[in-house]
């Protein structure tokens, strides 16, 4: 478990380090699970062990939000001073999401009924 905990806050260190030595606008952690995810290509998938603590840290995925919630506390006063765009922004983004996910289900049914037809 400590050898795929290490691997995990290694690739997330890599990004980040990736992130802040080239300045891009993408957090650290995002591009370190991409570089994972291109590891785990390569290799052909997860080991039992990377697969277990992943599981396990999914089971505790409620705790890690607790620094979030913190901080909605402690910057109360901001955001009540700007709910308005903070509510656009998430039913906005909410919206988009719901409408690209549709539009990407919907192409690939379709990219699938041709081929489903021609095996009958």
């Amino acid at each position: 478990m400590i050898a795929a905990l290490t691997l995990l806050l290694v690739f997330q260190l890599a990004g980040e380090v990736i992130a802040r030595g080239l300045g891009l606008p993408v957090p650290g952690p995002v591009i370190g699970m991409a570089l994972l995810f291109l590891a785990l290509l390569l290799r052909g998938g997860p080991s039992d062990n990377l697969r277990q603590t992943a599981g396990n840290l999914l089971q505790h995925l409620s705790l890690l939000f607790i620094p979030a919630g913190t901080g909605i506390v402690l910057y109360g006063e901001l955001i009540a001073a700007e709910w308005l765009p903070l509510a656009a922004a998430l039913l906005g983004s909410t919206f988009l999401a719901i409408v690209v996910t549709a539009l990407v289900l919907n192409a690939l049914v379709k990219r699938r009924r041709p081929r489903e037809e021609a095996r009958s």
